[in-house]
């Protein structure tokens, strides 16, 4: 009963990724995009990783996709298509997906995966604490910075693309 849901969980991130990028309206492209976050939460919470899915949710989903949307609503475009790839930039792009599925695979394949009893032990959360609050070796601030780069980058760029539309209006 457990592989069910790990199956399932699996199909929806792939065909909502697949959904994602092949959507010709931008606004459902976006929703979709927020499906498949959620989905890649929900693997997350399946193999109990819950913390690492409650940053999935509050990044990603409470902050990138809702940085998206904002910025189509800002913008006025909620209903507009995306314009048509050509055949040539589809045939690379499906060119660069088999490359980085054999890559990834490859990789997979040849890598030794330790027990999963022996991952586990030893860990508190006094030690989970630490590391979130140490900048030294093992520490966990730089990446806590860099997403928070990462959102900021975000907000600056659906505020160019929304002022960039008003300017043209104007």
């Amino acid at each position: 009963m457990n592989e069910f849901f790990l199956y399932l969980i699996s199909i929806m991130i792939l065909v909502f990724g697949a959904l994602t990028v092949t959507s010709h309206k931008i606004f459902r492209s976006a929703i979709y995009l927020l499906f498949t976050l959620i989905s890649i939460a929900a693997l997350y919470f399946y193999l109990e990783y819950e913390f690492i899915a409650a940053v999935q949710i509050v990044v990603y989903v409470g902050g990138i996709v809702v940085l998206i949307l904002f910025s189509l609503f800002l913008t006025h475009r909620v209903g507009a298509d995306l314009p048509a790839p050509s055949y040539l930039k589809m045939f690379f792009t499906f060119l660069s997906v088999l490359f980085a599925f054999g890559f990834v695979y490859s990789l997979v394949i040849g890598h030794e995966f330790p027990e999963a009893e022996a991952i586990g032990s030893g860990i508190s959360m006094n030690s989970i604490g630490k590391a979130m609050l140490n900048y030294g070796e093992g520490g966990f601030v730089l990446p806590f910075e860099v997403v928070s780069i990462l959102l900021l980058a975000a907000l600056i760029g659906s505020i160019a693309i929304a002022f960039k539309t008003k300017v043209k209006n104007s």
